[in-house]
């Protein structure tokens, strides 16, 4: 059975899309009367100070889609009761962050140490079920490798380097999509087309259960950006672009797939690689690469508009998914 008539994949999509679209126009009136609008930073392009305001939070409508489109599809399946359960996890640390920065006016939500320390936790958690429970091996595939040797190249780890590499692996995609979440639709659109990508590389690698989540969070964002496209009326904020980060991550890690990740979600590479090179350069040379970090800002303060940004973001990131796909 081809992936596009896999009818446990569909209706997850088709699930996660419609209750989506319905739960917009209830949460987001919600979020305005309870006053959880987004904070614009001073510092940013000045365009975006007219957004202050804007509801956010947003998250909380994509994810439940995804819980109940998975739940419904594959409640049965370990491996998609774990992905959700990273995808849930991962967007209460975001939550948590997000109600104590706009709820309770703390401009700084959890210390970063607080935060990181959950993403870590719940990593390590991913890490020790794939071996113990969901029989992955604890050896990492190569990209590309078989043009060099002419089969599959795979690196032996062992249990806990694995594990470790896991949390390297989670906590990093999360918090690059953290960084992508910049510009409205961003994050969204791009999430989109990898998470697509990943209903591929669940298929092909056995996974069905990570392919019907992955399918789910397609369209899960896919509804949101009806919503959040330019000019956005909701923002996901740190309750969405955790949960995003995290379901990636946890598909790349039970498909083993976590390199392939870096091509997949290339964009995501590029925003965070944006910044470390940023903060380094200034650090340590007292000077920037970029006009403004992360990434997209750059072209933002090179005038383009928030617009072309994004779609051409968009049109990388479909080229980053064939290209991982292609290696896969």
């Amino acid at each position: 059975m081809s992936i596009v008539s896999n009818p446990y994949i569909i209706r997850a999509f088709v699930i996660a899309l419609a209750v989506t679209l319905a739960l917009g126009p209830i949460f987001i009136p919600l979020l305005r009367r309870l006053k959880f609008g987004q904070n614009i930073r001073s510092d940013g392009p000045s365009r975006h100070l007219a957004k202050a305001g804007t509801p956010t939070m947003g998250g909380v409508i994509f994810i439940t889609g995804v819980l109940v489109a998975g739940l419904i599809v594959g409640g049965h399946n370990q491996d998609a009761l774990v992905v959700l359960g990273i995808t849930f996890g991962y967007g209460l640390i975001g939550f948590i962050d997000d109600f104590i920065k706009v709820a309770l006016k703390r401009s700084l939500g959890l210390r970063a140490r607080e935060k990181l320390l959950g993403q870590i936790l719940l990593a390590t958690l991913l890490g020790v079920l794939a071996i113990t429970a969901l029989g992955r091996d604890t050896g990492i595939a190569v990209p590309f490798g078989s043009l060099l040797t002419g089969h599959q190249v795979v690196l032996e780890l062992g249990t806990w380097l694995y594990v470790a590499f896991v949390v390297l692996v989670v906590v990093g995609t999360t918090n690059a999509v953290n960084f992508t979440d910049g510009l409205d639709g961003l994050a969204a659109g791009v999430t989109v087309v990898a998470a697509s990508a990943f209903v591929f590389v669940g298929t092909l690698s056995g996974r069905p259960g990570v392919a019907l989540v992955m399918a789910a969070l397609a369209g899960g964002c896919l509804g949101f950006l009806f919503y959040n496209r330019y000019p956005a009326r909701v923002f996901m904020g740190d309750t969405g672009s955790l949960a995003l980060g995290g379901a990636m991550g946890a598909a790349a890690v039970l498909t083993g797939a976590e390199l392939f990740l870096l091509i997949i979600g290339g964009i995501y590479v590029l925003e965070a690689v944006s910044v470390i090179l940023q903060v380094f350069s200034f650090q340590v040379f007292g000077r920037r690469i970029f006009r403004m970090s992360p990434l997209h800002h750059h072209f933002e303060l090179g005038g383009w508009s928030e617009r072309r940004v994004v779609r051409t973001f968009w049109l990388a990131s479909i080229f980053f998914a064939a290209l991982g796909l292609y290696g896969f």
